[in-house]
């Protein structure tokens, strides 16, 4: 089975794949987003309130949520930790990946949920 990322980069081309230099801020918690990410290369911090609650790694994606909840809210912030290559995807190629391949849509919420079980562990 494809990770998300894998299915992600067939679906794009090289316009839609950023680099974020170590430190840089992806997205700021509070503010409205309309893209998702996928770690292609390098390592993505996720912070609340200025505190790192994980550290993302290569093959895996981040910022879904702001795509599937109506107000479009980022509730993290995400700061590449290391030099990073970062895939970009927005809610129209989103949909297009889930139709086209539903067992993209069961990688993300596996790595959601594997990511949300982690933190409750860590409390």
């Amino acid at each position: 089975m494809l990770k998300p990322i894998e299915t992600i980069k067939i679906l794009l081309n090289s316009s839609n794949i950023k680099s974020f230099p170590a430190g840089e801020i992806i997205f700021q918690q509070g503010t409205e987003g309309q893209v998702m990410y996928g770690i292609i290369e390098g390592e993505v911090e996720m912070l609340i309130d200025d505190k790192v609650i994980e550290t993302i790694k290569q093959g895996d994606v981040f910022g879904q949520g702001a795509l599937l909840h109506s107000d479009h809210q980022r509730t993290s912030t995400a700061k590449a930790k290391t030099d990073s290559k970062i895939a970009v995807l927005d809610q129209e190629h989103f949909l297009f990946a889930v139709q086209e391949t539903p067992l993209f849509a069961l990688e993300v919420m596996r790595s959601y949920s594997d990511r949300f079980r982690r933190l409750k562990l860590s409390l």
